[in-house]
């Protein structure tokens, strides 16, 4: 028996007889599963664009800190969801297939993958609400079909051939790949925005007439918009005054207000202390109440049927976002 003769037999003997969960399958069911995490973000990313930002600020700073936490956080991740869904899928897949003797070992390999996701939905629905499962099952299920075909084609390949990828090899290719992906995705969007086949957010512009009503929000938080320009609150966040409590400065961005006070429509940003597009880019409410911090100005977002009233109070990159909608 010549030597490629020799390493070929190893392979084949070591993926059938060796330990029951090589370690080139590991490496690539894990490799695929945190290639998989950031196309599946950038896609997420891309379809908020069509939506209200809330006035936040640049991503920048984010992204930047993204990218140096990133890598090693996708590399735990897909080395924990190799273990524990891709692992006994595999085992499953493998025992499956010798009870019953025919079909593709691909197949066998997805099938048992989104049937170990569905079992982790189990747990994660009671975590959250019963009746997300059929929900999470499917999301469960999906993330593990790229790693399942990864960890076969591995264990095909191993058993077909004596040329097995190093392990970082198989990092390299799958985050070539995903990096790729992604920036195909944003340039398919920003072309998608630029030629018009998808359009911009474009907030309401309500009439004082439209904005009477309630609003409410969080924490039991009420607003109530009277003609005239009455205003009642109840548990409204407002923005605190420059000497209010300054023990706590650092912690608290707002203070509470109840009672009554005034509000008006503006419609030329001259109140808008947030959004840096200029005048007569957003309208927004003026609340103000006596003895119960400064003005606070709500921008109006949201759509003409749905519409809503915000205020960002503190940074404006990780600031509390403070939503009223009409109940």
């Amino acid at each position: 028996m010549d030597r490629g003769s020799g390493a070929r037999g190893r392979a084949g003997t070591g993926t059938d007889k060796g330990a029951p969960w090589p370690g080139r399958e590991t490496n690539a069911a894990a490799a695929l599963a945190a290639a998989q995490l950031p196309v599946a973000g950038v896609l997420h990313w891309v379809t908020t664009f069509g939506d209200d930002s809330y006035g936040g600020g640049a991503i920048g700073f984010g992204v930047a800190c993204m990218i140096i936490v990133a890598p090693p956080l996708l590399m735990a991740w897909g080395l924990f969801q190799a273990t524990v869904q891709t692992a006994p899928a595999a085992l499953l897949a493998r025992y499956a297939l010798r009870r019953a003797g025919r079909g593709p070992e691909w197949a066998w390999y997805l099938g048992c993958s989104a049937l170990v996701g569905a079992v982790w939905a189990v747990p994660a629905a009671f975590a959250f609400r019963a009746e997300a499962y059929p929900f999470l099952a499917l999301i469960f299920a999906g993330l593990g079909l790229l790693p399942a075909l990864g960890a076969a084609r591995a264990r095909v390949r191993a058993r077909r051939s004596d040329r097995v990828p190093g392990v970082w090899g198989v990092w390299w290719w799958t985050a070539l790949g995903s990096g790729g992906l992604c920036v195909a995705i944003l340039l398919g969007t920003a072309a998608a925005y630029g030629t018009g086949l998808l359009e911009e957010y474009e907030p309401p512009e309500p009439s004082t007439e439209q904005l009477t009503g309630d609003w409410r929000g969080e924490e039991g938080a009420v607003l109530r918009l009277r003609p005239g320009g009455r205003a009642e609150l109840t548990r409204v966040p407002a923005e605190p005054e420059a000497d209010d409590d300054p023990t706590d400065a650092w912690t608290r961005d707002f203070t509470v207000c109840e009672g009554a006070g005034t509000w008006l429509l503006d419609t030329e940003g001259r109140h808008d202390p947030y959004l840096d597009e200029g005048p007569e880019e957003r309208d927004g409410v003026v609340v103000r109440v006596a003895g119960c911090g400064e003005e606070t100005y709500w921008t109006v977002g949201g759509t003409e049927a749905e519409p809503e009233l915000f205020v960002l109070f503190g940074d404006p990159d990780a600031g509390d976002l403070r939503i009223l909608r009409r109940r």
